[in-house]
């Protein structure tokens, strides 16, 4: 999904390069004053280079052996000078071109390297938003590693290569240009002469590099495979350990290591070839314009100056070439990240707003279903539908039940309510209005969800309970609350920790989380693995009871609890859901015994729909698992024991 075709030589890196200054390039204008003083410093910079050897020029033939040029000096200011006076004021020069050049470096460097801070910086919050919002398909079907090394290793990558080198590069090429055209203006057959091995550079150059940017796509694919290896493992380190996969799992990431590891020293190699290859090159022109360019001193049509400025400025303007292969190189490696970016910021979510999208009103709750057909893949049809033509109607504040076996599209069912996938055909509606002409922020505020296994982030209690209904907002004018965790805040939605406490206490966590060192101010770890499974689904419960959402949707929210913690969440629960539409999602048919409607679906189809007592009568797929597991709960009933382990198996 992410893969498309990479430049396989010079001439196809240039779209490459300039698809990534297009999709830049709005964050690129935005820091148009920076780089403008960035180019003027540039340009200054190769203006003082052009001129440090005229001053050694002046020296050698006005002074060491004026015997070789009669003439007077040009400019009539130094005509009144003595050798001595001369001396000093190109003494002088010297010095004062050094530090223009030096100055200018710095100007340069300074705003560049500020824009390109700066740039970055807006691209890196661009895709990691874009990567907020795209579907879940597109998360469920691609490496959360990869993804990170597009949003730290790409990006990072970018940064550095835009000031050390291609700064580096573009004062090198135009000062090349600059001295190539003063030689000519100088001495046309000496130039021609240094310009000799230029077809031969352009050839190696151009067959190294293409070889430096394969490699370097390469490992740039080992580097995402290794960090999504990574990632999965430190993810579910406590299924690893207790499969005992540690040593898969290190073999695996060794491959890909040492891999990587082959190819960066293959880059290293065809690097440091072209770098050699370009100095043998310098050094035949230069043998040869200096065999030319004593001759014609000593035929008097050119002075020992002439030939020494000749001599320095075919030295420096060939000394980008010799670093061109560290310069390509690494710009090889920065134009394949920068594309990796592009691909992933030009997909498309494939849930969002459309484009006369409206804010939704505040709902009733009342959620109609009209022949909804879904399924995963759309590309793989004609086969079978994850939801197969659902139908049913859910009338303001009502309980509805979704069971039947795994794999049935409960799940699936409450996702397409919350947006998270759009339906193949049909229309869900809320209200009676089709909830794909709302805009997506608007709906999902009004639906609280409590998961299975809900994840709590590394932050304060009352953090986690505020994330039910808080988001930045910059130009909102109301009071706001400052959650603080750690050094960090976040300015956040009006609420107040009198608001976080009351949803706590709807939740009946208030009691444990004031047992706490901390008390609200508590930092939990990673995902909530400091509390119990009960105390983690409260602080859910609680999250979601802040948000105050008119529906409701509970995807198996006991399961896995102890009989205390679940007698706990769900009183929770009970408050949490009253005048709300509910949408429940449980294996356990018990627990929906007295909901208003019971949907039993199984392979997508929606087989039965009515009360407990309505699919008990009809003795179909509902009441055959509805004995079953009656008859298993009476079997355990008899072996509960009070203070002895239970010795009887049903």
């Amino acid at each position: 999904m992410l893969q498309r075709d990479r430049p396989k030589n010079i001439r196809q890196a240039v779209p490459a390069m300039q698809r990534i200054l297009q999709r830049f390039w709005p964050q690129i204008r935005q820091q148009r004053s920076l780089l403008t003083f960035a180019g003027i410093g540039l340009l200054t910079e190769v203006f003082a280079r052009l001129l440090a050897p005229w001053p050694l020029k002046l020296i050698f033939d006005y002074i060491l052996i004026p015997e070789t040029h009669n003439a007077d000096l040009d400019w009539p200011i130094l005509r009144s000078l003595s050798p001595q006076g001369l001396l000093l004021v190109l003494a002088i020069a010297i010095v004062a071109t050094a530090g223009l050049r030096a100055i200018s470096a710095y100007i340069s460097l300074v705003n560049l390297s500020l824009a390109a801070s700066r740039i970055i910086t807006k691209v890196r919050a661009q895709l990691y938003a874009h990567l907020q919002r795209l579907s879940l398909s597109f998360h469920y079907q691609t490496q959360s590693g990869d993804l990170l090394t597009r949003i730290t290793g790409d990006i990072e990558r970018l940064r550095d290569v835009t000031v050390n080198e291609t700064l580096p590069l573009l004062i090198n090429t135009l000062t090349l240009f600059s001295m190539v055209g003063i030689m000519f203006w100088l001495d046309w057959e000496l130039a021609l002469i240094a310009m000799a091995v230029l077809p031969l550079f352009i050839i190696s150059s151009t067959r190294l590099t293409y070889r430096i940017r394969k490699v370097a796509r390469q490992q740039r694919r080992r580097e995402s495979a290794m960090a999504a290896t990574a990632a999965e493992a430190i993810g579910a380190i406590k299924v690893v350990q207790a499969l005992s996969l540690e040593s898969r799992l290190e073999r695996i990431f060794s491959s890909d290591n040492q891999q990587s590891l082959e190819d960066s020293a293959r880059t290293q190699q065809l690097s440091a070839g072209l770098q050699r290859t370009v100095e043998i090159l310098v050094a035949i022109a230069t043998a040869m314009v200096l065999w030319r360019g004593v001759i014609l001193v000593q035929q008097g049509n050119a002075t020992p100056g002439d030939l020494l400025v000749f001599i320095t400025y075919l030295k420096s303007a060939f000394k980008p070439t010799r670093q061109l292969a560290k310069h390509m190189a690494k710009i090889s490696k920065a134009t394949a990240s920068g594309e990796r970016i592009v691909d992933l910021l030009e997909i498309v979510p494939a849930v969002r707003n459309k484009p006369d999208a409206i804010t939704a009103p505040p709902f009733q709750g009342n959620i109609q279903f009209r022949n909804v057909h879904f399924a995963y893949d759309p590309d793989s049809l004609p086969g079978r539908l994850t939801l197969e033509n659902i139908s049913f109607q859910a009338r303001a504040g009502q309980r509805i039940a979704l069971v039947g076996p795994s794999g049935g599209g409960k799940s699936t069912l409450v996702s397409l309510l919350l947006r998270l996938y759009d339906p193949l055909a049909g229309k869900i509606l809320i209200d009676g209005h089709d909830i794909r002409d709302y805009q997506l922020n608007s709906l999902r505020q009004q639906i609280s969800i409590v998961l299975q296994d809900s994840i709590l982030f590394g932050a304060s209690i009352s953090e986690n309970i505020a994330y039910g209904i808080s988001h930045t907002s910059s130009d909102s004018t109301s009071p706001r609350t400052e959650i603080r965790h750690g050094s960090r805040s976040k300015e956040l939605k009006p609420v107040s920790q009198t608001d976080i406490e009351q949803a706590a206490q709807l939740a009946n966590a208030h009691d444990f989380i004031m047992a706490l060192p901390q008390g609200y101010d508590t930092l939990i770890s990673e995902r909530g693995s400091t509390l119990s499974g009960g105390q983690r689904q409260r602080i859910a419960i609680a999250r979601a009871a802040i948000r105050k959402a008119p529906i409701v949707i509970l995807d198996e929210p006991t399961v896995g609890l102890d009989r205390k913690s679940e007698r706990s969440v769900n009183d929770a629960l009970t408050k949490l859901t009253q005048n709300s539409t509910t949408f429940l999602i449980t294996h356990d048919l018990r627990a929906s015994k007295d909901f208003d409607q019971i949907l039993y679906i199984e392979n997508g189809r929606m087989l039965e729909h009515g009360t407990h007592s309505q699919l008990l009568a009809q003795d179909q797929h509902y009441a055959a698992l509805y004995h079953i597991q009656s008859a298993v709960a009476k079997s355990r009933s008899t072996c509960e024991c009070l203070e002895e382990p239970c010795l009887h198996t049903p």
